[in-house]
């Protein structure tokens, strides 16, 4: 009888331990997964601001990227948001992502006539996002 009492229990601890992941399962939800809506968030911080560690990232990053001086590229936006999950706002299809809020912010940019989007949060550095899904 102890064989099949350790089994039943072994059962339920399984059952109980997959319940937390079962939200994370497609479910043939009709959501697509690169759906990310961005909620913007007002804020006194100078985090984001044109000066900010992470818009110099993002301007010296594109200007690597284009092969041009980095005096070339010009902030156009700088926005604080609250992304909805690890995506921050350029989900990858295919690819999973933390289910948390992320305070980050949406750097836009401009080289010659082209318009740059980079998204940056977390503790990930901000990264060129050329498919935003907000």
């Amino acid at each position: 009888m102890d064989v099949v009492r350790t089994r039943v229990v072994l059962a339920l601890a399984v059952a109980a331990c997959s319940l937390p992941l079962a939200g994370c399962a497609d479910g043939g939800s009709s959501a697509r997964p690169e759906e990310t809506p961005v909620t913007e968030t007002p804020s006194g911080s100078t985090a984001a601001a044109p000066g900010s560690a992470d818009v110099r990232a993002a301007v010296a990053d594109l200007a690597s990227a284009l092969g041009v001086d980095p005096a070339e590229v010009e902030v156009v936006a700088v926005e604080e948001v609250t992304w909805r999950n690890g995506s921050r706002g350029c989900a990858v299809p295919g690819d999973m992502y933390t289910q948390a809020l992320i305070d980050g912010s949406r750097i836009t940019l401009r080289a010659g006539e082209q318009q740059f989007e980079y998204h940056a949060g977390g503790s990930r550095p901000p990264a060129l996002c050329e498919n935003p899904t907000e």
